[in-house]
This record gives C-alpha cells, sequence and structure tokens, in this order.
C-alpha cells in the first residue's frame, strides 16, 4: 500500500447554522480544504453523514455534494456509520488513496440537526440503536449512555463527579477555538449542578444537537511544493465492530470495537499508546471518555476517571483530550465529528493551534464511534 498523506483541512463553525443549508455547509468546508491543499479537483470523494435522509430529506450525498463543489463527474459516495461516518469517510479516502485507486481524494463529514424539534432529532439519532430491543422499547441514547453510566460508577465505587475532570477539559479547550459552539469554562460544581436528563446522566454530561461540516484532502506520499512542510502523514488506520444492541455484549462496560480498531492502528503505525502526544476521543458522553481511554489502552479497566484527574487530560498533561474542545463543547454535528476530529489533529501536528497548542506534539490519534460504541475507527497521525 502507498504511503498517505493529509494536505489540505477545512471546517466550518458549529452551531445551529440557520444560514446554511447542508449542501452549503459541506461546500464551504471542502472549498476550504481543497484551497488549504493547493488543489482544484480530486479524483474521489466520500461524504460523512447519518441523518440527511431522516432530517433534511436529502439522500444522494455523494453526487449531490461532488456538483454543488464543482467537480461533477468524480466518484462520490456517502459512508454511514451512525456517529462514526465521519471516521468511516476518512478510512474510504485513505484506502482508495493508499491502494491507488486515485492520486487525490477528499473526505467530507457534513451533518445539519437543527431543522427539526428535538423529538425528530431524538428518534433519527435512536435509529442507530437496536431497533427491535432498544429504541421500539423507548430507550433513547441518552437514557442508553446513563445506563452505562450508572453501571460503571456502581461498580468500581465512584461518585458522579469523578467524570467532571472531561468536561471541564473540554470546555476549557473550547474558549479559544471559533469554530466551537460552547466556549465558556465550566467548573465541577456546575457539573454537578447541572439539569438531569436521565439519571445519573445531566446536560453537561452529553454533547449537543447542532450544524457543521469538516473536510480533509488526502494524497500519495507527501506533497509537493510549498505546502509540503505542512503535509501530516496517516501513519495507521483502524476499524472493527460491535453488537449493536447492549444486551448481547459479554461486558457492557468494555467497548471491544474501540480495544480492536485501536490495535490494528497501533500495530499498523509501530506504536503504542505510550507514544501518543494526544488523543481526539468521542466524547459525545462523558462515560464513553472514560471507557474510550480504557479500551484503547491508555488505563485499565476502572481507571479512566483517576487517569483524567491523575495523569492529566488538559493540554498540559499526560495525554491531552478533546484540545479544541472536542465534542463535548465543539459540538457534535453526527456525521462530521470524524472529520472534525481529523482536522483538529492536522492543525495540533502542524502547529497551528493557537491558544489550544499542544507543546512539541508529534503524534496525534483521533477516534470516532458510533452507536454504543457499535463501530469504531481509530487513526494515528504523525509529523
Amino acid at each position: 500500500m502507498q504511503n498517505v498523506s493529509i494536505i489540505g483541512v477545512g471546517q466550518t463553525r458549529v452551531g445551529e447554522r440557520w444560514d446554511r443549508s447542508l449542501r452549503e455547509l459541506g461546500g464551504e468546508a471542502v472549498t476550504a480544504a481543497l484551497r488549504d491543499a493547493g488543489v482544484e479537483r480530486p479524483g474521489a470523494l466520500f461524504v460523512g453523514n447519518m441523518l440527511g435522509g431522516v432530517l433534511c430529506k436529502q439522500q444522494n450525498l455523494g453526487a449531490l455534494m461532488a456538483e454543488y463543489a464543482g467537480f461533477p463527474g468524480i466518484e462520490a459516495a456517502v459512508v454511514e456509520a451512525a456517529c462514526a461516518s465521519g471516521g468511516a469517510a476518512f478510512r474510504a479516502a485513505y484506502l482508495a488513496v493508499a491502494a491507488g485507486v486515485c492520486d487525490v481524494a477528499v473526505a467530507l463529514g457534513v451533518e445539519k440537526m437543527t431543522d427539526l424539534a428535538i423529538d425528530g432529532v431524538t428518534a433519527g439519532l435512536a435509529t442507530a440503536a437496536d431497533a427491535d430491543y432498544e429504541s421500539a422499547q423507548g430507550a433513547t441514547f441518552t437514557a442508553l449512555n446513563a445506563l452505562l453510566m450508572r453501571a460503571y460508577l456502581e461498580r468500581h465505587g465512584l461518585a458522579r463527579g469523578s467524570l467532571a475532570p472531561f468536561v471541564q477539559a473540554a470546555h476549557h479547550n473550547a474558549v479559544s477555538n471559533p469554530n466551537a459552539m460552547f466556549r465558556y469554562e465550566v467548573d465541577e460544581a456546575r457539573y454537578l449542578a447541572s439539569p438531569m436528563v436521565a439519571d445519573p446522566a445531566g446536560v453537561l454530561d452529553a454533547s449537543p444537537v447542532c450544524d457543521g461540516a469538516a473536510a480533509v484532502v488526502l494524497c500519495r506520499g507527501g506533497a509537493n511544493g510549498a505546502n509540503s512542510g505542512r503535509a501530516i502523514r496517516v501513519l495507521g488506520s483502524g476499524a472493527a465492530t460491535d453488537s449493536v444492541g447492549l444486551a448481547t455484549r459479554g461486558d457492557p462496560l468494555w467497548f471491544g470495537a474501540v480495544e480492536d480498531s485501536a490495535r490494528q492502528a497501533f500495530a499498523q503505525a509501530g506504536l503504542g499508546p505510550h507514544r501518543v502526544d494526544f488523543f481526539e476521543l468521542h466524547d459525545a458522553f462523558t462515560i464513553v471518555s472514560a471507557l474510550s481511554l480504557e479500551a484503547s489502552g491508555f488505563c485499565a479497566a476502572g481507571q479512566g476517571t483517576d487517569f483524567a484527574r491523575d495523569e492529566g487530560i488538559q493540554l498540559d498533561g499526560e495525554l491531552p483530550i478533546s484540545t479544541q474542545g472536542g465534542l463535548k463543547a465543539r459540538g457534535h454535528p453526527v456525521g462530521a465529528s470524524g472529520l472534525y476530529q481529523i482536522v483538529e489533529a492536522v492543525r495540533q501536528l502542524r502547529g497551528e493551534a493557537g491558544e489550544s497548542q499542544v507543546p512539541g506534539c508529534g503524534v496525534g490519534m483521533t477516534q470516532s464511534i458510533g452507536g454504543l460504541a457499535t463501530a469504531a475507527y481509530t487513526h494515528i497521525l504523525g509529523v
């Protein structure tokens, strides 16, 4: 397989984007990424999207986005893996370039979630759960994550406040990110006082419903000319799945798909967890942050909250996470989040993250999760 580099990135501001349609958000991100790369026309476009058909009544986004972005006729398709759709689209583009199918490919993640009332959005998100045994019984994703949270706290004898560091770190890092939705600090007292949604999960345990798009340009080898010094290498890529429903897992508190995808990415990169300088994890819920750290090999089972408290997940800690706000504070436009992670990791590795910069970083890891860790896509990037 060919070596692959990221040579361009683009993103839109995350929020309630009443001023932009689905295609306009996607087009803005693609145009910015191509301009950053110095590329006019890619050979392929892979679009990560989960809810375009459900919420915007628009399918066939591959052809739509290729036409709108100004390069009709190229190979273009949608990649769907629930909330991991962005990570899956990036892997599809990476594999296309690595296999020599095309020299340049674009991965785009785009989602517009705020045009419907929240009940419709909640129902749309629930389609990623087990339709017969979970969502049909009224279980929302918030409720299912609350079950995981309760089980985790009870198994390990922890108080709810043990998860506060994840929220504090994400919100602190979002303050300096002009594209983030929630640019304000949150302390432990505010976290504990947040309204309960599904006991023990409160409002501040969950990421927000929002709109946004992010895109990256990948090419064979490295960049040429003026952009060569800004190319970021894809060192490792891993993907895995688990059962859709929680009831059929041996241990719901162990994310097997996360473990498998991380192991694959580490093996390809020839690196271990200790070599990772920062981790853009899938902090859709605070409990997912803890379980992802454990399954990815950064700490033992049950030690995710201790790791966050003691080892340091802040920008100057041992393993900074959610360095520009993460899903929690930057926002979680579900099909786009995996590409936002890649964009933000590239900016870190280029030294372009501003006040959120991790000093001296050379290796970054991103992880996009669909459903309740039903699908996981892990990528390791390096300078």
